[in-house]
């Protein structure tokens, strides 16, 4: 247990692969810290947690923090900012009487801690302010404080952390993203592993097709853009905007970068500035900006079917990740054109133009009314559909259209290729015996299981006292269930729920809003869940 750890171990934490004097220092330091935690009281804590590889890890990641201090990369400062705007506090958690901002502490030190045991344990709940995170954390400080005159400024790292003011090409700013979120030590335990474990699957999956490396391009791109942070539930954007700062002029662009949109288009021409697309499941027009090839693409035909994804950057539509064609393909189109999914790939285009909030809340309205005045249901599984199809009836009645309009609309779906309306039904069988239904008024319906003891309701004849403390941990942490269940459940429940008045109910109230981020990532920003047609 007393190897030393390797350069190639630090260097994993860095967006390059040769090292430098400086590196030599952190690696150096970082032996140190190790020294720290085989030595510690708690060692032994750490190691019923994580093997001998990620306590390596765990200390140069700590030293990486120092070294971003030292060499005013930015990364942590960024983090503790956007913390601080949000919450009105540097950091979660701890007592921060005594905490001094662009300088090193021991709560960020635990904090760093408790963030990369937790990410690298599944299934424990690792308390941040238990002795063996907030001891070692001292014990590291007071290292950190005798080294910190010594630590050497990285002038390399800090050139990856850099976009020219004057840059307005797309791929140099998804590079920067790119670097943060898989290439950073702050994201290392989160989306860099994410990452790493999906190119596992991505290699295991494909290791006999030719086109591996393009599966892994793809994939890596759609995970760069879809992807959000455990930190705060950020994606990758979001952190290069609030890294630059408002100050620079890239900071709005990278802000307003919308969903990569994945699928098949329809070639329909070009001029010298953009291709011209179409999307095929929703029949969307997009100009793609031809900034976006080395060699612009030749298509010799109208409707060539295409395979591509796009990004909006600077008010631009632009290729990012790979583009196959094919020929035409009517029963394709009408395929595509009857796929939700597919439809709703574009969807969020028409959320923004068409006022989606305004119809959630209408629609919001509407299932109070059909369920006896109440936003949420308890029901068995197997009732799940009728209900779900009494409500799409009683909308439609609510809506009060004629005949004649209902047929108008369906005519105008049919023009789009939409034939297949009744898609609604949902198999569930075998999940769970009860269901909970709720009008969620940020995205819509949502269903979620195995959940029902957390809602200590009138309506709720399924609430079971001695699995109450079980699945509402289960409903705070689950990244299937949305954050607005979980604050409808705190709105309504709270005082009927023993957990939440316990001391350990009490820290998780205090550091709600911060925990949900953290878990839910993916769910804590809903989205409405609904396309458009006709």
């Amino acid at each position: 247990m007393k190897t030393r750890i390797h350069i190639d171990t630090w260097l994993e934490l860095k967006p390059y692969t040769s090292y430098n004097n400086d590196d030599l220092f952190y690696l150096n330091l970082s032996n140190e810290v190790k020294k720290v935690i085989l030595t510690s009281s708690h060692d032994r804590q750490f190691f019923n947690l994580v093997d001998k590889e990620d306590i390596d890890l765990l200390c140069c990641f700590l030293c990486a923090y120092l070294e971003d201090l030292a060499s005013e990369t930015n990364i942590w400062n960024t983090f503790v900012r956007i913390h601080q705007r949000t919450y009105q506090r540097p950091l979660p958690f701890y007592n921060l009487d005594d905490y001094y901002e662009e300088e090193f502490n021991p709560q960020d030190i635990s904090f760093l801690i408790w963030y990369f045991l937790d990410q690298r344990v599944e299934g424990k709940l690792i308390t941040p302010t238990n002795p063996f995170i907030t001891d070692t954390a001292d014990e590291i400080m007071e290292l950190f404080d005798q080294t910190w005159g010594d630590a050497p400024v990285n002038i390399k790292l800090k050139t990856y952390y850099h976009l020219d003011e004057d840059e307005k090409d797309y791929y140099k700013a998804r590079n920067l993203m790119d670097i943060l979120f898989f290439q950073s030590y702050l994201f290392y335990p989160d989306t860099t592993m994410r990452m790493l474990n999906m190119e596992v699957d991505t290699i295991e999956e494909h290791k006999s097709e030719p086109h591996v490396l393009e599966y892994l391009k793809e994939n890596r791109d759609e995970l760069l853009h879809s992807a959000y942070s455990a930190l705060l539930a950020l994606k990758s954007n979001d952190w290069a905007a609030e890294l630059l700062g408002d100050e620079h002029p890239a900071s709005k662009y990278f802000r307003n970068i919308k969903k990569r949109i994945s699928g098949h288009f329809l070639y329909k021409g070009q001029d010298d500035k953009d291709l011209f697309l179409e999307h095929v499941a929703s029949g969307r027009k997009f100009n793609l900006t031809k900034k976006s090839f080395e060699i612009t693409p030749i298509f010799k035909e109208v409707d060539t079917m295409v395979i591509i994804s796009i990004v909006y950057w600077n008010e631009e539509w632009w290729f990012s990740g790979i583009l196959t064609t094919h020929r035409f393909d009517a029963d394709l189109v009408l395929d595509l054109r009857n796929d939700i999914p597919a439809r709703m790939a574009v969807s969020f285009l028409d959320h923004e133009e068409r006022g989606a909030d305004e119809i959630l809340q209408k629609q919001l309205k509407i299932f109070k009314e059909y369920n006896k005045g109440s936003q949420i249901a308890f029901m068995p599984s197997d009732k799940l559909n009728s209900f779900l199809q009494g409500f799409m009836n009683f909308n439609s009645e609510t809506l009060n259209l004629s005949e004649k309009e209902r047929k108008a609309a369906r005519e105008r779906a049919n023009k789009e290729g939409l034939f297949d309306l009744d898609q609604s039904k949902i198999n569930i069988e075998g999940f769970e015996e009860t269901v909970v239904i709720f009008f969620n008024p940020k995205s819509g319906v949502e269903i979620a299981m195995g959940v029902n003891s957390a809602f200590p309701l009138p309506n709720n004849p399924y609430f079971n006292e001695s699995q109450c403390n079980q699945e509402l941990m289960f409903l705070i942490a689950s990244d299937e269930i949305s954050t607005e269940l979980v604050l409808y459940c705190i709105e309504h429940c709270k005082n009927d729920l023993p957990f939440f008045k316990v001391s350990a109910g009490e820290f998780f109230l205090e550091n709600m809003d911060f925990l949900l981020r953290y878990w839910k990532k993916k769910n804590y920003h809903a989205k409405p869940n609904f396309s458009f047609t006709g």
